[in-house]
């Protein structure tokens, strides 16, 4: 018995999140399919978290038990070639069998995308919401600060989380913005990139984040505001859920290197 650990990134454009639903058509289903077609094996990998439907991301990491001889340096190309164009294997590796690629991942990184241009971009209008108004980057940095540290999420979870505890810590937040596609003499103000860093997330939590940030970059919440509403501990008193196109899974780290 082989415990193998794979990375995969895809747009989620197309399916209904990450994981196995009733309805069908998730990524972790086509996984499954191809990892059968390959080894002959029927079987369920364990994610490091689900995403979404209509969420993306980079580095998603998953891992499953095989009794499979094939080289580990095969797997990634031999499964790109059975799934759709979407979605890709970008690295294998073997680990012990104790490993866990959900209770072992030490921290993750989701970013999400506002194009804060006057107009939308038809080639990356599939991975971000585009904001018709100006936004105050500045106010949303400092919003951002108060979420950095331990605090119970409640606020900032759907009110279908079914997790026993609603306390995660945020190691750090914090926005990057690319220019470069601005036009000169225009309101354009770029391509808003919020990073969110932590040990775990709830069910919509930096969706959550996000809607009510913007609300703070239109001015009708103030930075400080992100802090009360901590603390109200009611999923109310926050902003709406931004949409989820904008929302990558950025990265997952562990102690062992991928």
């Amino acid at each position: 018995m082989r415990n193998l650990l794979m990375k995969v990134t895809y747009d989620g454009t197309n399916y209904n999140g990450f994981q196995t639903q009733p309805g069908g058509n998730t990524v972790q289903d086509l996984l499954e399919e191809a990892i059968e077609w390959l080894s002959g094996e029927k079987l369920k990998i364990t994610a490091s978290g689900r995403t979404d439907a209509g969420v993306h991301a980079r580095g998603q990491v998953f891992n499953f038990y095989t009794v499979s001889k094939i080289p580990v340096e095969r797997w990634c190309m031999a499964l790109n070639t059975r799934l759709p164009e979407d979605i890709i294997v970008t690295d294998a590796m073997e680990v012990p069998l104790e490993f866990h690629s959900r209770r072992e991942a030490r921290q993750k990184t989701y970013r999400y995308t506002i194009n804060a241009n006057q107009f939308p971009d038809p080639f990356q209008r599939k991975y971000q919401f585009h904001h018709h108004g100006r936004l105050d980057i500045s106010a949303m940095e400092q919003g951002l600060r108060h979420l950095i540290g331990t605090h119970d999420f409640t606020t900032f979870a759907s009110k279908k989380s079914t997790k026993p505890s609603h306390v995660r810590t945020i190691y750090d937040a914090w926005i990057e913005t690319d220019t470069s596609m601005c036009r000169p003499g225009t309101r354009d103000q770029g391509i808003i990139h919020t990073f969110v860093t932590g040990n775990g997330f709830l069910q919509h939590m930096v969706r959550i984040i996000m809607g009510t940030l913007i609300q703070v970059g239109e001015g009708k919440r103030t930075p400080e505001n992100i802090s009360e509403i901590l603390e109200i501990k009611n999923r109310a008193a926050a902003g709406p859920t931004a949409v989820s196109k904008g929302l990558m899974l950025w990265d997952v780290e562990y102690d062992i290197l991928l």
